[in-house]
Parts: C-alpha cells; sequence; structure tokens
C-alpha cells in the first residue's frame, strides 16, 4: 500500500500511559538498515503486542523502539485455547527459536503453549497447538489478496507484519526476548 509506513518511532516518555499512534511520527523504510545506527545499535529487550489496537511494539528499557501494525488470527478476541480456534494467544512467552527458511518471509517462534495452556486445553480434552510465529506475508500469494494481508486479520493465531516490518524484527530482535501478548 504506497505511503503506509512500515513502523512508527516513538520518542520516549515520562508517562505510563498507553502508547496510542497519535503519539507516533511516520518514519520512512530505510533501504540499508545499517544506516539507522540508533535503533540498530540497540538490541529489543520485550516485545508488546497489543491485540486490540492492531500493534507490536519493540521496547528497550521501557520505551518503545518501533511500533508495527500487525494481522493476528482470523478469531482475534480472547485466549488462544486449542489447536484450530485461530486466536492469538494472550500471555507472556518466549521468542525462542527463528525459521529463516518459512513460508511466510521469515518467522520467530512464540514459546506458547506454556504449562497452563497445555493444562486447560487437557481439561477440554483439546491439543492445544503451537507453532504460533511473527511472521512476514506468505512468499506466494495472488496480488488481488495483497489487500486483505494488509488490512484483514488471516492468520491461524499467528501475528503477521509487514514483510518489511519483518525483516526490521528479525535483526532487533534477539532470541529468548519475552513477548508480553495482552487484549
Amino acid at each position: 500500500m504506497a505511503g503506509a509506513p512500515l513502523a512508527w518511532s516513538l520518542a520516549p516518555s515520562d508517562s505510563t500511559d498507553p502508547v496510542s499512534l497519535d503519539d507516533a511520527e511516520e518514519v520512512e523504510v530505510v533501504e540499508d538498515p545499517e544506516s539507522d545506527a540508533n535503533v540498530a545499535a540497540v538490541p529489543v529487550d520485550r516485545v508488546i503486542v497489543r491485540k486490540g489496537q492492531r500493534l507490536l511494539l519493540l521496547m528497550k528499557d521501557d520505551s518503545p523502539l518501533r511500533v508495527y501494525p500487525v494481522s493476528l488470527g482470523d478469531e482475534p478476541k480472547g485466549h488462544k485455547q486449542f489447536e484450530g480456534d485461530e486466536r492469538t494467544p494472550e500471555g507472556v512467552y518466549l521468542l525462542d527459536w527463528r525459521n529463516p527458511n518459512s513460508q511466510f518471509t521469515k518467522s520467530i517462534h512464540i514459546s506458547y503453549p506454556n504449562e497452563t495452556d497445555r493444562e486447560f486445553a487437557k481439561a477440554l480434552g483439546r491439543d492445544p497447538g503451537g507453532m504460533i510465529m511473527i511472521h512476514g506475508r506468505p512468499n506466494s500469494f495472488e496480488r488481488k489478496k495483497l489487500d486483505r494481508y494488509i488490512h484483514d486479520d488471516w492468520t491461524d493465531g499467528c501475528i503477521a507484519v509487514s514483510n518489511a516490518a519483518m525483516e526490521e524484527i528479525w535483526e532487533l530482535v534477539p532470541l529468548n526476548t519475552p513477548i508480553e501478548i495482552v487484549p
């Protein structure tokens, strides 16, 4: 989508108020990630996903460095309960491994399910599911569906960003970074 920002850069704030896009300044897509030294030199220490706002925030020392628009599972409200419910989990997990050969322009795995998730699904007689990732858009898709990948929730429970955003996230987020997914 022409003119859509890859990410928003947020100035640190003394406020504990939630970050909104009204507080953000658009930044241009950087062709050479090395030239954005202020961000690239600072590894992210936490990722926050705000499902209701459809935002992913890269955090350092409780300050947002980057904010990206996201798409979620087809049933975005509520915590993932079992495989096939198409919900995106809620809670604190780790980004514990990477797949550079993903069918979705790179992907980073979220450590769902945890023990509580497994026990809850077992009590329902269900499998909790897994393979929840942060990923880009599909490597192959019909051009006419691009609008869906930009504006709609379309995953099976994953967190999807643009391919350019995924490249930045891949570079800025080290393994075992905590991710907090909130309603």
